[in-house]
């Protein structure tokens, strides 16, 4: 198995992580606990999971993901897996987290109960990688990264890391690390799939420049890279079929935005591309997902075990330069698919 490192950090970890917000609606706890062991029997050391999870987020469920992981995690050496988790992001954005009655923000009080509620439900004393999951647009960025640093220094937190940040934001908070000497972000968890390529116009380059590592989720842009959108009819039990018959207007704008007339123009120029080569789409999609030198590992996500198969082949999947050009060739033919 290759090892990569997360940053300047010592967070030595496998090219694919394995993201768990299905766990606790669409995978029960039986199922969630055959992913995370096939995927630690496969050689996989990296789980990442969030305060908020399962996905959708509900006030009902929120938490119960951590909970999963945690009982789970007893079952292994605690020093041979590295766990990732997140704080919720502020309330003041597009989304409300149904957790702390709305009012989350990234200060030193949410910061701090969300950190010690996810130690208590994950069952361990420290966390490998705490993210904030989405920026915090009234908050100085300096309080935040104090609070981070002392539970760094106290030993709950190894590393942090940010997630759903800007340009402008990952280089604001480096720069305030460095001025500041505090702990700085070692990662950033963006989408990025080749449905969704917009990291690498300016996001890529920061990372590049100061050696912070992207974990980029949504490999399969929420499975619209499997084909199966590309069907006569949506599967009934697919996420943006749900989504799109939802009462929710936010679930029907991230739909519209996953599945569209670009997405899955681009998708038919995928598996023409796939089967050529006689390889499975979602293989590919994520073999490519883990090409470029910014980025340390990978999240997939599955409903069940057996999910697993492809996305894992994954890690033994080469993208040469010749199949690379073709790839970019349909990106270039239909630019930015999903906005």
């Amino acid at each position: 198995m290759e090892y990569r490192y997360i940053g300047k950090s010592g967070l030595r970890v496998t090219p694919i992580c394995l993201g768990t917000m299905t766990f606790g609606i669409a995978a029960d706890k039986k199922e969630s606990f055959r992913i995370m062991d096939k995927a630690c029997d496969m050689g996989i050391n990296f789980f990442d999971t969030a305060e908020l999870y399962p996905v959708p987020p509900s006030k009902e469920y929120a938490g119960l993901t951590e909970e999963i992981v945690g009982e789970w995690l007893q079952t292994k050496p605690r020093d041979s897996i590295i766990i990732a988790s997140k704080v919720a992001g502020a309330a003041n954005g597009w989304f409300v987290p149904p957790i702390r009655h709305g009012l989350t923000a990234i200060d030193r009080f949410h910061i701090t109960k969300a950190l010690e509620d996810t130690l208590r439900r994950l069952k361990t004393d420290y966390i490998d990688l705490y993210q904030v999951h989405w920026p915090d647009m009234s908050v100085p960025i300096e309080e935040s990264l104090y609070v981070l640093d002392e539970f760094v220094k106290a030993g709950k937190i190894r590393y942090i890391g940010t997630s759903n940040d800007s340009a402008y934001g990952l280089t604001k908070a480096n720069e305030v690390s460095k001025f500041k000497n505090l702990s700085r972000f070692q990662s950033i968890q963006n989408n990025f799939s080749m449905l969704n390529r917009r990291f690498m116009d300016e996001l890529a380059t920061v990372c590049q420049k100061e050696d912070i590592s992207l974990l980029p989720y949504s490999p399969l842009a929420g499975g619209v890279l499997t084909g199966k959108y590309n069907q006569k009819t949506y599967p009934p039990d697919a996420r943006f079929t749900k989504y799109i018959n939802a009462s929710n207007p936010r679930l029907k704008v991230q739909a519209d935005r996953f599945v569209n007339s670009r997405t899955l123009s681009s998708v038919e120029k995928y598996l023409e591309i796939a089967k050529e080569y006689g390889v499975n789409l979602t293989t590919l999609a994520t073999a490519w997902s883990m090409h470029f030198d910014f980025i340390a590992s990978t999240i997939i996500g599955a409903k069940s075990a057996d999910q697993l198969d492809d996305t894992l082949a994954g890690l033994d999947y080469k993208i040469d330069s010749e199949l690379m050009q073709k790839l970019d060739a349909v990106h270039n033919s239909i630019l930015y698919p999903m906005g």
